[in-house]
């Protein structure tokens, strides 16, 4: 056996517990073998799973503080590079931010901040002599001038100095609807916290660093002051609830996805994340008074096997919003790049394929995104119990938990689906391992769809639904070889246990459209990403989709629909390609975009705004 696979062998031992993690009967091929190492074969050859080692972890990153006579010193554990880093405005502007004024070398991964001499007198902007407490933010910038994260630090006293627990995530305000909002936040110590609104005060019972409040008994279209308060450590901001379900009052809505790093250096990659371009569409959003944010997929790099790597890009993203996620919900959708999973390797160390990992409680790509936002939990529960389930009595497939849900907002409704469920990246060409496919909506989930576009139908006091996921239904540019199209090949679908399912892409995707056309007369667009750019289609009967020759039952459209794709939040763009419905597109961009959606009663007009430069890409009536 060479040297590189006795390394990956050995990596196994680190593998979140796969020595005894049961392998689900859903995959196929995957086995361990008598030393307990995870692999997959195919054509007589073993390809060995094997975790690349943490690169990061928010444990590091957040540098593990200690309090002294004149500051702090702060060990980021051999972290090689410079540290940046300044006051933080809480309390002193309505989004606060560090303001960086120092930066230094980082010696064996230790920086030692001075705090008496850097921010005295005149640099004494928080009053922190006077109020004995402070906090600091800081960038961590590697050797080759990556920016790796951005964290932050509190402590009291006026020296020596004592750390605290600080808010390194939040506080987020999500959920909210007429009556009720979730206030939620992450700390870098267990600490017992509380949230204040309208003189009420809920209280934790017991120390924990992931902290979860619904505020409830809320008035509807009713503006509320909250303070959070951890330990020693205090800060304020407001959220507004909903107007009353059923309430033809105007608001706006922002829709955007793709935000993951692109070329270009400085913030354009806060390791995992274009924080320059998410940033700048957040503040559009909240500048032009979106009452929330739709965000469907691919926020970040992601496609890693380290669950603690996910997690410190996750981190990226939320805190580049956080200053506006302080006053107004964004609900996220999980795209392909949030995969998390089990990597094979040959014996020569190259990749060959990968999973969606297990345990699925623990280690999938959907629990780690569960874990790390706060979403709506009214969607199905799996893929468990349907017809192809191997075991009807056993877990076999993760969880739909906060991934696929919808919410409503005064007389509109919002589904967010997960087109990259049980996602295995390479199952186009390695089918023998099983798993889910790319822009696939499997059957538990379309049956959920189903009952819930019922509902809405029905719900008076809801005049218009969107529907969301990452994958556009009609690709226009970058992903005509997947999403729902796969270059018009029906032959692409999912596969349980080793055998496919019966329906292929295409057949799928027009039993998804009927559900949207044909069993709905409220679906106004499906609002999509996954291609880097920004295009508009109107889908009409006249409108061809389909390949020369299928053979399968073609739907009926029987009234039109737009599907609108802006996956224009800062990845690398890609431009139009030449499809059957291309001359029916009628709006294409490769600039950054956000579109703000206005709905005033039964009218919905959308205006698409290049987040950097401010100039309109778009504008149309859609209803």
């Amino acid at each position: 056996m060479k040297i590189i696979q006795v390394v990956l062998l050995l990596l196994i031992s680190t593998l979140l517990g796969a020595q005894t993690a049961r392998i689900p009967a859903s995959y196929s091929n995957i086995k361990y073998d008598s030393n307990n190492n995870l692999y997959y074969s195919k054509d007589g050859k073993r390809y060995y799973a094997s975790e690349s080692e943490d690169k990061y972890t928010l444990k590091q990153l957040l540098g593990s503080p200690v309090g002294t006579n004149r500051g702090l010193i702060l060990d980021f554990k051999g972290f090689e590079g410079t540290i940046t880093y300044g006051m933080i405005t809480y309390g002193l502007a309505p989004h606060p931010l560090p303001v960086y004024r120092f930066t230094k070398e980082l010696l064996g991964g230790k920086a030692s901040i001075n705090i008496t001499r850097n921010f005295g007198y005149p640099f004494d902007f928080v009053n922190w002599k006077e109020n004995k407490k402070l906090s600091i933010g800081y960038r961590l910038i590697d050797k080759t001038g990556l920016i790796v994260f951005d964290g932050t630090v509190s402590v009291t006293g006026s020296g020596p100095f004592k750390v605290v627990p600080t808010i390194y995530e939040g506080p987020f305000v999500s959920n909210v609807d007429a009556n009720s909002a979730v206030i939620w936040f992450n700390t870098s110590a267990t600490t017992k916290a509380s949230v204040e609104v309208n003189s009420n005060t809920l209280y934790e019972k017991k120390r924990r660093d992931a902290h979860e409040f619904k505020i409830t008994g809320l008035e509807p279209d009713t503006k509320y002051e909250y303070t959070v308060k951890y330990g020693e450590m205090t800060q304020k901001y407001h959220f507004t609830t909903a107007p009353k379900k059923g309430s033809r009052e105007p608001f706006m809505f922002a829709y955007t996805s793709d935000s993951r790093t692109a070329t270009g250096g400085g913030e354009r990659n806060i390791y995992g994340a274009n924080a320059y371009i998410i940033k700048k569409m957040a503040a559009v959003a909240y500048s032009n008074g979106a009452a929330f944010v739709q965000f469907t997929g691919d926020l970040i790099n992601g496609y890693l096997s380290s669950k603690e790597e996910l997690n410190v890009q996750f981190s990226n993203w939320k805190k580049t919003i956080e200053p506006f996620w302080h006053y107004m919900p964004f609900y996220v959708g999980k795209g392909n790049h949030e995969a998390l999973g089990y990597r094979f390797y040959d014996d020569e160390g190259r990749y060959k394929t990968s999973i969606d990992g297990f345990p699925y409680k623990t280690y999938s790509a959907e629990s780690v995104m569960k874990d790390a936002f706060v979403n709506p939990n009214n969607g199905p529960s799996g893929e468990d119990n349907s017809k192809y389930d191997p075991k009807v009595k056993r877990v076999d497939f993760p969880s739909y938990e906060e991934n696929v849900y919808y919410y409503t907002y005064a007389n509109t409704a919002m589904i967010v689906l997960n087109s990259d469920y049980w996602y295995a990246p390479n199952l186009k060409r390695d089918k023998e391992t099983s798993g889910g496919l790319h822009g696939y909506i499997m059957d538990n989930q379309l049956e959920w769809l189903r009952q819930t576009i019922e509902k809405l139908e029905k719900d008076s006091d809801i005049d218009h639904i969107f529907v969301t996921q990452h994958t556009p239904v009609f690709p226009n540019g970058g992903h005509s070889g997947n999403d729902m199209w796969y270059h018009g090949n029906n032959d692409y679908r999912p596969y349980i246990s080793g055998k496919p399912v019966d329906k292929g892409i295409i057949e799928r995707r027009d039993e998804y459209l009927d559900i949207l056309i044909n069993g709905s007369s409220k679906v106004v667009a499906i609002l999509t990403g996954d291609e880097h750019n920004y295009n508009r289609l109107k889908l009409t009967k006249e409108v061809p989709i389909y390949p020369e020759d299928y053979l399968h039952t073609k739907i009926d459209v029987s009234r039109p629909i737009y599907q609108i794709n802006n996956g224009a939040c800062g990845a690398p763009y890609y431009a139009q390609e030449k499809l059957p419905w291309s001359d029916f597109t009628e709006a294409f961009s490769v600039e950054n975009a956000v579109c703000l959606f206005y709905i005033d009663g039964d009218k919905i007009t959308m205006r698409v705004v290049n987040p950097d430069t401010l100039n309109e890409i778009d504008e149309i009536e859609l209803k």
